[in-house]
């Protein structure tokens, strides 16, 4: 009986961690380019009660006897599919349709990653900088930010589905830098829908530069909205919950056989 109380605590605790990912999807159902998660279980170690069991006749039976000691999350798991593209009418606002990620660079130099393509304008001593809504200074294809000097009338700069910035007639020579990764659901997430690269994810394949990827194209002027779709959300509240529950009747139970098997005399 001791058994089936830990058991039923390993279930309850990981039926929480299932419950604190479901909030988050729900809570970043309106974050742009917000991919959804999910917790993954595996089961734990198995006792083994008897390794051969016969039936009635003596007869050897085909399987053993083995209890299973609970569960515990092995991952929490992204899925990166395209999300609705919405339009918004702002000039610096950019949704990618396809696999790719804008690059930006963090205080500290280093490169990061999102599906966020909130952008806006920052002064800088060189001329306007087109950043993410913290800062972040968007990257093009050779890895450095994207300065647009004051000469340009920033409200006749258009965008084209591969990137390009194009100033009324001419290209300006400039083309937002987009990656992709083999494993995207390897990258190490930050706050403010940053990601980083890991071993995991792989490294970075620029999609200027890597003709075997199929890239991915830019729309201007629109948004990527979150995948998270909330009545499946609501569904795997109340799966959850449930399980939860009956976890947790479990642990009554056995409390109860207990208090019954402690008052024998």
């Amino acid at each position: 009986m001791m058994r089936s109380l830990w058991t039923a605590a390993s279930g309850m605790i990981t039926q929480q961690t299932n419950v604190d990912t479901i909030s988050h999807n729900l809570a970043n159902i309106n974050t742009t380019g917000y991919k959804k998660e999910t917790a993954e279980f595996k089961s734990l170690l198995y006792q083994t009660i008897q390794e051969q069991s016969f039936d009635n006749n003596g007869n050897p039976k085909p399987y053993g006897i083995q209890v299973g000691l609970g569960v515990r999350n092995s991952a929490i798991t992204s899925h990166y599919t395209q999300g609705d593209i919405i339009e918004t009418g702002n000039n610096f606002d950019f949704a990618i349709e396809g696999k790719g990620f804008f690059m930006v660079r963090l205080p500290d130099g280093s490169t990061a990653y999102t599906r966020n393509g909130s952008f806006g304008l920052a002064n800088g001593e060189d001329g306007l900088t087109l950043a993410d809504s913290q800062g972040n200074a968007v990257l093009d294809t050779t890895g450095m930010p994207i300065v647009i000097d004051s000469i340009y009338d920033t409200n006749k700069i258009t965008v084209s589905q591969q990137g390009e910035l194009i100033y009324e007639d001419g290209a300006m020579g400039v083309r937002i830098g987009i990656a992709q990764f083999n494993n995207p659901e390897g990258l190490l997430k930050m706050s403010g829908s940053l990601l980083k690269e890991t071993l995991s994810s792989g490294q970075a394949r620029l999609e200027a530069e890597d003709t075997m990827i199929t890239a991915s194209k830019v729309h201007q002027k629109h948004l990527e909205s979150s995948n998270v779709q909330a009545v499946d959300e609501i569904v795997n509240l109340i799966v959850a919950q449930r399980a939860y529950e009956m976890n947790s009747k479990v642990i009554t139970a056995t409390d109860e056989m207990l208090q019954q098997a402690n008052n024998l005399r």
